[in-house]
């Protein structure tokens, strides 16, 4: 593995007076093209007092694989994380997310969450209300799950066939199996926001590997490997039910998302990542972005919240 070397000392934001209190974070971020993208986004969440490992596809080009490192190695908390080939829809994406776990939890024991972003996604608030928000809530998890069987029995057929992931596709030669015994499958999304703990369980406990050695044969992993490893865990009364980050949708039987939609939306939650900010993204959404950009999060009441997600899956 590879860490980036320090040779001049960047501009990081400034931080509150008492943000020594805050918790710190370590961001996973996985990136494989839009170089001026990435950097826009990790502008906005650098401090010189977090952590940040990044991972580059192997199949990346040589040249954004050259341009990242060149810019990284300005700043002295930033790591490169050893280079795997991510296959879409396979379990790589998953093996990448615990060997970034692991790697961060030897680095340092002075972090205290673990967010993973994409190249194109961007920060809704700045590091200081990210960091206070996370604060007032320590010790919960954040992810997007769902009861598979019960919710999207649709898609059960990527858990109960046997896959293979191959070098650039999963294979279409498929066969049943039976699902893991005693264990509730959950699906939802690939974005979370996890405490120390849970890395340090995530990565070490034996009985993950359990998960593990099925889930390596399953389709799109990344939507419920941590979900059903979690809930079916004693860490299932530390998650809150969402991931923290907006979407600016693609269009759905083509009726697209209004940016005044979407604005309203954002007004109205207290997401802390906005999902796919790239260079198609509409201006007004951007100007919106950067002029809430250090406005507060509106209070919202994370139990009553979770109260009515249930109620509503329930009917």
């Amino acid at each position: 593995m590879q860490t980036s070397v320090p040779t001049t000392n960047p501009q990081p934001q400034t931080l509150e007076s008492h943000s020594n209190q805050h918790v710190r974070i370590a961001y996973f971020i996985m990136i494989h093209h839009k170089p001026e993208v990435f950097k826009a986004m990790f502008q906005k969440i650098y401090t010189r007092d977090q952590f940040y490992l990044i991972h580059i596809d192997r199949k990346a080009k040589e040249e954004f694989t050259d341009e990242i490192q060149m810019y990284l190695i300005r700043f002295p908390n930033v790591y490169i994380l050893e280079s795997i080939n991510i296959v879409a829809g396979g379990f790589s994406t998953i093996q990448a997310e615990l060997d970034a776990m692991e790697f961060l939890l030897n680095v340092s024991q002075e972090w205290d969450y673990f967010v993973n972003l994409s190249g194109e996604d961007y920060p809704l608030k700045s590091q200081n209300i990210i960091r206070k928000f996370l604060t007032e809530n320590n010790g919960r998890n954040y992810l997007f799950y769902y009861d598979q069987k019960f919710y999207r029995p649709d898609t059960l057929k990527r858990i109960q066939n046997h896959f293979t992931e191959l070098s650039y596709k999963v294979s279409s030669i498929i066969y049943k199996r039976e699902f893991m015994k005693g264990v509730t499958p959950y699906i939802g999304g690939k974005w979370v926001i996890f405490t120390r703990d849970t890395c340090a369980f995530l990565a070490n406990n034996k009985r993950v590997m359990n998960f593990e050695d099925y889930y390596l044969h399953t389709f799109l992993p990344a939507e419920s490997f941590f979900q059903t490893v979690l809930m079916n865990t004693s860490f299932n009364d530390l998650i809150v039910n969402a991931d923290k980050r907006a979407i600016i949708e693609k269009p759905i039987f083509g009726k697209k998302q209004t940016s005044d939609e979407l604005i309203l939306f954002l007004k109205a939650t207290n997401h802390l990542f906005i999902r796919k900010v790239n260079e198609k993204t509409e201006e007004k959404v951007l100007k919106y972005i950067e002029e809430s950009y250090d406005h507060p999060l509106p209070e919202i009441d994370e139990v009553e919240r979770e109260l009515k997600i249930n109620k509503r899956q329930d009917n």
